[in-house]
């Protein structure tokens, strides 16, 4: 699990480990269901060893005893804001990124499409490199991943323009 994922849907708002899973598996839709939860508790507490959550309690009732809530520190704030400006260039995981996108959006933390344009500048650069010349497999490889950009970007610049466009868009 991506230590920054967590860090970034934490952003939005403190949260039990229970409703982080369920964000990421909305998120990741099929891909989500092979998602280990214990790696999620696991991921928790090495950030809060680390310094950047803090533990709280939210009161329970008698049937739901009290739930461990998660917040970021200061330090955990910065680690996602130099996550989101990361560029992961020669070979960006899509699952990765695709989370980026979505945890950028749903905490505000910054604009999806300007982290599309940084990640195919940097695609966009790689391509007049001699190497990237020499070797076929890497530039199909770029041409493949800034198609997914595009549609990346086309994705978000729809939400942006909000729901009733999405919905013509879809139907």
């Amino acid at each position: 699990m991506q230590q920054e994922v967590l860090l970034a849907l934490l952003a939005k708002e403190p949260s039990h480990g229970y409703q982080l899973r369920a964000r990421l598996r909305e998120a990741l839709g099929p891909i989500g269901d092979a998602m280990n939860d214990g790696q999620v508790y696991v991921t928790l507490g090495r950030l809060e060893k680390a310094g950047q959550v803090v533990v709280g309690r939210a009161p329970g009732t008698p049937e739901r005893p009290d739930r461990k809530i998660y917040e970021l520190t200061a330090a955990g704030q910065q680690r996602v804001a130099e996550w989101l400006a990361e560029v992961s260039w020669p070979k960006p995981d899509l699952a990765e990124f695709h989370l980026k996108l979505l945890a950028a959006a749903a905490a505000h933390l910054a604009d999806p499409v300007a982290i599309v344009d940084a990640q195919r500048a940097a695609l966009a650069d790689s391509r007049d490199s001699a190497a990237a010349l020499l070797l076929e497999g890497i530039v199909l490889r770029l041409q493949a991943d800034l198609r997914w950009l595009e549609a990346c970007e086309r994705t978000w610049t729809s939400r942006k323009a909000g729901p009733r466009r999405e919905q013509r868009a879809t139907s």
